[in-house]
């Protein structure tokens, strides 16, 4: 369980969230919602014990998994079947147990192998407390459920995408969690949008190991879907009051009483400000009359009264307004690929994909999870070198690239210096203007990028591509971690752009709106006329 009292949270002077008393009780599954930078990740944080909050205290009893949008930290050396394993030490308790079998074998010493002997009798049984063979056949299962095959698993952390680290996270606090072979069932799972980056039958899957988690659970997810399936209780978090509102009561139940006590306020309003304007205007009749100055001044404060007992009117939410400019001139065909291949030691990722960019064109790229396509747009950037074949600029050829895990931002500069660095000609004024359209102004002009939400780094990532006047446009899932109205200004934009796009995405509607007219299928690298057949194909690649 995880209880917070009297939680402050703020992002510079922003006050994010005051006075706030959460618990997270066994049973509970709450969906966390509020729009992007309302400071989501900031209370998932601090509830997980990552980020010391600003005031108040939060405590846990009972193990916890967090699951952050970007996991970058930790040895990119250790092998990925290692991480997940380590949830529950069996990563170390195998390797010890490998290393006393051969010594049990090797030694010639009768004493020195019997204290071999005893020492693997004693791992052994270590091992099988933990759950032994049966916990990591349970490992390997959850893996395969989120997309991990035993060759990726068999892969150093470093090797894979960001994608992929991401899903070995996730099977690990999954792991940990799962009581099926010794894991902790009573654990509280922290996550943080958990389906990027999961193809359909993952997120399927995902769906009812959370439904049949005994512990509590927190969720913070753009996937209506998983949402309306799983929670029983919801928090909203309201940017513009600095409060949390708690819903005891599914993600439906939860819509339709949001949309009642909108109505609600509504019509009181309506009501109240028309019996407080008659009642003004017959105070200011009154009030022309010396006699009646008293009943007038009376029935003036009455109607000021019954407006200010009114319920606040809700702010609406601010949208970044996003829209590219007229790309660079260039020739007809600004970017050519031939021959592309690349491999992790002995892994082939895919092998001699040609592609040409026309201009204005659009281009989407397929395949299951781990076939290449984070690798390959990588390449068009010139972020990663192939290791065999060229990517060859055509006439005004300018790229702009939206990398799925934000590679492009520096995390430890400002919004700002990141905005200057991707926009070194734009004026100071202009590219303030800019900014304030993709809601960055004030003191968070001076915050580091590495502490904005996904959705934050996905609006700052994209006020780059703006500022570029890019007559290529390289986006990996440029739709993950925005709220549903800043979606669709992303996927409106995306329809108005004038230059080429070549895009990744698990997303539908971001291909729908993109209309694509070719599509590369990897690993084979083959390419094809776009179809309603490959539409089909989105979701589960």
């Amino acid at each position: 369980m995880i209880t917070a009292s009297d939680l402050e949270l703020r992002a510079g002077s922003r006050v994010l969230l005051s006075g706030a008393t959460l618990r997270v009780q066994p049973g509970d599954r709450i969906g966390l919602v509020g729009r992007n930078g309302a400071g989501k990740t900031t209370t998932l944080r601090s509830l997980a014990g990552v980020g010391e909050p600003y005031g108040g205290e939060v405590r846990a009893t009972g193990p916890v998994g967090y699951l952050p949008q970007d996991p970058r930290e930790g040895d990119l050396t250790v092998l990925a079947r290692d991480r997940v394993l380590s949830a529950r030490g069996l990563d170390d308790l195998l390797r010890q147990m490998e290393k006393t079998q051969s010594a049990m074998a090797e030694l010639a010493d009768d004493a020195a192998r019997d204290r071999a002997i005893a020492r693997y009798g004693r791992l052994e049984e270590r091992f099988a407390d933990l759950g032994g063979y049966a916990a990591e056949s349970e490992a390997g299962r959850i893996c395969a459920n989120l997309g991990l095959p035993d060759r990726v698993l068999g892969q150093p952390l470093g090797t894979l995408s960001g994608g992929q680290r991401r899903r070995v996270e996730l099977a690990r606090i999954l792991f940990a969690a799962s009581g099926d072979s010794g894991g902790n069932a009573g654990t509280t799972l922290l996550l943080d949008e958990p389906t990027n980056h999961l193809d359909a039958d993952s997120i399927a899957w995902l769906r009812s190991f959370l439904l049949a988690h005994e512990g509590g659970l927190v969720v913070i997810s753009h996937d209506t879907a998983l949402i309306e399936a799983v929670v029983n209780k919801v928090w909203l978090l309201d940017a513009t009051r600095g409060e949390l509102d708690v819903y005891n009561m599914g993600w439906v139940k939860y819509q339709q009483a949001r949309a009642d006590d909108e109505a609600r306020r509504r019509r009181e309003r309506a009501n109240a400000e028309k019996k407080a304007g008659a009642l003004q205007a017959q105070a200011a009749k009154m009030g022309a009359k010396a006699t009646k100055a008293v009943a007038a001044k009376q029935m003036a404060r009455r109607a000021q009264a019954m407006l200010d007992g009114l319920d606040e009117q809700r702010v609406e939410d601010k949208v970044a307004h996003i829209r590219f400019p007229a790309p660079a001139a260039c020739g007809r065909v600004p970017m050519t690929a031939a021959g592309l291949s690349k491999t992790y030691g002995s892994l082939e990722v895919f092998t001699g994909v040609d592609l040409a960019v026309d201009r204005g064109s659009r281009v989407v790229i397929l395949g299951l999870n781990g076939a290449g396509k984070t690798t390959l747009l990588r390449i068009l950037a010139g972020a990663e070198h192939p290791d065999t074949g060229q990517v060859v600029a055509g006439h005004g050829l300018r790229t702009g690239y939206f990398a799925q895990e934000h590679d492009t931002l520096e995390m430890d500069r400002t919004v700002w210096e990141n905005a200057r660095s991707a926009a070194p000609d734009t004026g100071e004024q202009q590219l303030r203007t800019l900014l304030g359209a993709f809601l960055f102004t004030g003191e968070q002009l001076d915050q580091p990028a590495g502490t904005l939400s996904g959705g934050e780094r996905t609006r700052l990532a994209l006020a780059g591509l703006v500022s570029s006047a890019a007559n290529v446009l390289l986006l990996d899932e440029p739709t993950n971690n925005l709220d549903p109205a800043s979606r669709e200004k992303v996927l409106d934009a995306l329809r108005r752009f004038e230059g080429a796009v070549v895009l990744v995405t698990h997303d539908p509607g971001a291909v729908e709106a993109l209309e694509p007219e070719r599509v590369i299928l990897l690993p084979d690298g083959t390419e094809d006329h776009f179809s309603a057949e490959h539409l089909e194909l989105v979701e589960l690649a």
